[in-house]
């Protein structure tokens, strides 16, 4: 795709890697460019560094934390985690279902809905951010406090917020969503192996197991993302998904000479000139002034700057780019292959395109097999004078509540426009009498455990087990608010969706081009004087009300 005129929103955007993308993106043209990073002077001196390269765009910065509630993204992470109201607020859009609030409040999704970018580059190492909150650690200390009885619900929150894999789910859930309302086209992730290219043998981890369970704990969480955008890239609305994942050291920013920082914050230049007693030198021995003396200035010296690495020292960058080691790339030449991608030029470098070709998909032998399969299903209940419609195994429970609901109107309507052309208090009192009629297929529905409503909607058939509950507090008038999620509903209105579905199926059927046979048609459509058939009533809600369609194979 062309970028000239266009407007594109760069997560991460005062990254070593951000910055190399922003400059090949303002070359293409672009109308505006959005640098959107954690904190608020690095955002504002990227966009002054893109001066010189800004042409005619326009560069907006935004900063914050894009995985917190909007009102929360600027605050310090423990200012956030010792407030009880806030940190209530992030457990409940973390763990609680995807809602209309929950995307409204995300700081994400406010950016992405506000400037609407036609393409997304993230550069953003999301899973060191979820991974470095050290669930090990935290485990470790929440599960000594339980032991001594002194755990509190305080501590619990805490612990959970540092759970890598709610906040990764929770984060691709609000992104999918964000960027298909949007209309974003095209969005291009900069992953990471979590080991620079290397394995198990990882020499630079931060604990004498090699790797550390905090750098597993990112590895897990590279690989998780990167399936999840496996997954983006097969839904449909949804932009275009491409993950570039460099597995090697990315540098480097720039080589100077100056104060050492280490997380954003100078290295205190210390001395210690007389050793001290060892049995002192630590825990509650130690005197009350410290033997070492605060120089009031900061270390100094030669560094190259390799991004969220940090800085390293001639030697450190010279082992660790070393033939055999982590070895590196450039922040330049990834930026390259993001452009690529987005111009449509494949660079074989990109990860779900990897999955897409790797992954073993459907085969025509399996096609061939189903037949064979349903046909000795059919036969087997031809000769056992038995019809099974579902067991609710595969799920979710509504898929059991449309085949039952479907072949109840099978066993009512010969045809699909028979269906089409019925009343629905009619079709709803001709159900309940087959219900009440038909013990085996009533039995059935209650066994699975399904409840059936009748057509009144004051009665209830069922039996122990209900596997969607109504919520406990639920009061005599919101009960029937669960039927929709895994109920078979006898009511009219519900018929009549039913009725309205089968119309739609005759208008396709007759928007059909006359006598096409070309392999452009849709030949597993339903055509409108075949019989209901409730499997292919089921797809059919899936594919056209859920957009639930396989898209690649």
């Amino acid at each position: 795709m062309s970028l000239r005129d266009q407007t594109a929103v760069i997560l991460g955007g005062s990254g070593l890697v951000g910055l190399a993308v922003a400059r090949r993106i303002l070359a293409a043209g672009p109308r505006r460019l959005v640098l959107v990073a954690r904190v608020e002077h690095e955002v504002r001196e990227a966009a002054q560094a893109l001066e010189p390269d800004r042409g005619g765009a326009a560069i907006d910065t935004v900063w914050g934390d894009i995985f917190l509630p909007a009102s929360l993204a600027q605050l310090d992470h423990r200012t956030l985690l010792d407030d009880p109201a806030r940190r209530a607020l992030v457990l409940d859009d973390l763990l609680g279902e995807l809602t209309e609030p929950v995307l409204a409040r995300s700081m994400l999704c406010q950016v992405l809905t506000t400037y609407r970018p036609d393409v997304v580059v993230d550069s953003i190492n999301t899973a060191t951010a979820f991974a470095y909150r050290d669930v090990f650690q935290s485990a470790g200390e929440l599960l000594a406090a339980a032991r001594g009885g002194r755990a509190d619900p305080a501590a619990v929150e805490r612990h959970v917020l540092t759970l890598p894999l709610p906040q990764l789910i929770r984060h691709m859930q609000i992104l999918v969503e964000a960027l298909r309302r949007a209309g974003t086209r095209a969005y291009v992730k900069i992953g990471t192996s979590g080991t620079g290219g290397m394995g198990f043998n990882i020499p630079y981890t931060h604990s004498e197991e090699r790797p550390s369970r905090t750098l597993m704990t990112k590895s897990a969480v590279a690989g998780a993302h990167s399936l999840l955008l496996f997954l983006m890239g097969r839904t449909p609305g949804a932009p275009a998904a491409v993950e570039i994942k460099p597995t090697a050291t990315i540098a480097w920013r720039e080589i100077a000479f100056g104060p050492v920082r280490r997380g954003g914050r100078p290295i205190a230049l210390v001395d210690c000139p007389e050793p001290v007693p060892l049995a002192a030198a630590f825990g509650p021995a130690v005197p009350a002034a410290p033997p070492w003396r605060d120089l009031g200035r900061a270390l100094e010296g030669a560094f190259i700057d390799v991004g969220e690495n940090g800085l390293f020292a001639a030697d450190e960058f010279e082992t660790v780019t070393a033939l055999g080691q982590m070895e590196f790339i450039t922040p330049e030449e990834v930026a390259d292959y993001v452009m690529m991608e987005l111009e449509g030029r494949p660079t074989g470098h990109d990860i779900v395109a990897a999955l897409d070709g790797a992954t073993a998909g459907p085969t025509y032998r399996a096609g061939i097999l189903r037949a064979h399969a349903l046909e000795r299903l059919h036969a087997l209940e031809r000769d056992t004078e038995s019809r099974a419609v579902a067991y609710e195994m595969l799920g979710p429970p509504r898929l059991t509540k449309l085949l039952y609901e479907s072949y109840v109107c099978s066993r009512l309507r010969p045809s699909v426009q028979a269906l089409a052309r019925s009343r629905a208090p009619d079709l709803a009192a001709e159900a309940l009498a087959l219900i009440r009629r038909e013990d085996g297929l009533r039995r059935q529905i209650l066994s699975v455990g399904l409840p059936i409503v009748t057509p009144d909607g004051r009665g209830l058939y069922r039996g122990p087990v209900v596997v969607v509950q109504p919520p406990a507090t639920a009061r005599p008038d919101d009960v029937l608010a669960a039927a929709p999620r895994g109920w078979v509903d006898l009511r009219p209105a519900e018929l009549g969706v039913w009725i309205r579905r089968a119309g739609e199926m005759v208008a396709q059927a007759l928007a059909r081009r006359n006598g096409a046979s070309g392999s452009d048609v849709d030949w597993t459509a339903i055509g409108a004087d075949e019989p209901i058939v409730p499997a292919r009533f089921a797809t059919w809600v899936f594919r056209h009300e859920d957009a639930g369609e396989r898209i690649k194979r």
